[in-house]
């Protein structure tokens, strides 16, 4: 076989290209036989046995017609042989009984370039109809299930039915030729067939009480015919859905099986009170903070935000001071004295001097719900905090009571209760 060092050119019927495009007959490729479109098949077993010639995986040929006439032109261009390869049979006979058979198949690299190239066009005018169907606001249809008329967009109607009548036929956007896909459908049920079994039933009532009750109120997935209705047909070349799902499980069930060993995580960086200085550890942060106060920082602050215990508290009480201290140290004020500053340096040499950092406002300034919410975001030093289950905070050392109201009287109840205020 010759190699293929240009793009290949479909070729125009004898009438011109527009006889390809208005004509629905399907030449021969050797003889003057022709066949309609529906009579794929006719043709093909013509072809087997008057002319000896097999087409291979004919059903991934995108578009049989342009395919056909394509393999007619360059026959009268170069002898078959060229082209197919030979089958003898009853090679084991005598010579006069013997048969050579042509096989034309995609091993063949122009064969193969061609079936791509209309596997490629036909996606292109497929999108381009899902597109326009996906948009067009003129869709007229009645529901198949009841006698609600929908205008508008194919998608109300769709929905309608997967959402009133549990008949799902997939997402509208995954749908192509939605006019004939319905058409195809109503026929179907106008003949008393079911859609799923495709059983038929003596009449309506019996079909409907089928369906509802053997929960066969959708479609067949196995049957081919609806395949040329969804987009996921037409996007690998000689692939049908089934293909394209179960390589896709086959991705996943990989995945799970994947080597991990050389995966390398990134430690976790926790930014200073006071300073921009990252640690991956507490532990070197408490020594970095150690050495930037020049002072035994491992006082009641940092005591505070990571040993809880031995102020009494508890998880979320840590998180509020942390984000107080944060916002304080952001707009350089004190959080004790509350003066304010222009520089951070100013503010830090300042808390060293008057060992301001040493002492815990009062509580009532930074246990606030308004500190729930993060000073920064993503920021780490609250991942670190502990939650100890041991931690009893100060306000939970007495026993509350708890009164309720009085239910005997519902009518009194409902004019004096405290909601009435809430209300």
């Amino acid at each position: 076989t010759e190699c293929i060092l240009e793009p290949l050119s479909l070729p125009e019927s004898p009438g011109g290209s527009a006889a390809v495009e208005t004509s629905s007959d399907v030449p021969c490729i050797f003889c003057k036989e022709c066949y309609i479109l529906a009579e794929q098949n006719q043709l093909l077993k013509h072809m087997i046995i008057e002319h000896k010639l097999v087409i291979a995986d004919v059903k991934l040929v995108a578009d049989f017609r342009r395919y056909i006439l394509y393999w007619k032109k360059r026959f009268t261009e170069q002898p078959i042989t060229d082209f197919c390869s030979v089958i003898r049979t009853n090679s084991e006979a005598p010579l006069e009984e013997q048969d050579n058979y042509f096989l034309l198949c995609d091993v063949l690299p122009e064969d193969r370039l061609l079936r791509e190239q209309l596997q490629q066009k036909r996606l292109r005018e497929i999108l381009e109809q899902q597109q326009q169907e996906r948009y067009d606001t003129s869709f007229h249809s009645m529901c198949m299930f009841c006698d609600q008329e929908f205008t508008g967009n194919r998608s109300v109607l769709l929905n309608h039915m997967a959402r009133e009548h549990a008949f799902n036929i997939g997402l509208p956007d995954n749908i192509v030729n939605c006019y004939e896909f319905l058409a195809v459908l109503q026929n179907k049920l106008d003949n008393l067939q079911c859609l799923y079994c495709e059983k038929v039933f003596r009449d309506k009532n019996t079909l409907k009480d089928h369906m509802r009750k053997k929960q066969h109120r959708r479609i067949n997935a196995k049957n081919k015919e609806y395949d040329r209705f969804y987009i996921i047909n037409y996007l690998e070349f000689g692939k049908s859905w089934e293909e394209v799902q179960s390589e896709d499980d086959r991705e996943l069930l990989d995945n799970l099986e994947e080597d991990w060993s050389d995966w390398e995580e990134h430690p976790m960086c926790a930014v200073c009170l006071f300073c921009e200085q990252q640690a991956d550890t507490t532990e070197k942060l408490y020594l970095h903070m150690q050495v930037i106060l020049v002072l035994n920082i491992i006082s009641l602050i940092h005591y505070a935000c990571f040993l809880p215990s031995l102020l009494g508290l508890n998880f979320y009480q840590q998180v509020k001071l942390v984000n107080f201290i944060r916002r304080e140290i952001h707009h350089c004020r004190c959080y004790n004295c509350q003066e304010k500053f222009q520089l951070k340096t100013e503010l830090i040499s300042h808390m060293e001097e008057t060992k301001h950092v040493t002492f815990l406002p009062a509580r009532s300034t930074w246990d606030q719900p308004q500190y729930y919410f993060p000073t920064y975001e993503n920021d780490t030093l609250l991942c670190t905090l502990s939650d100890s289950e041991d931690v009893t905070p100060e306000d939970s050392s007495e026993d509350v009571p708890v009164v309720s109201e009085d239910t005997s009287n519902l009518k009194a109840l409902k004019q004096s209760s405290i909601l009435n205020q809430l209300l």
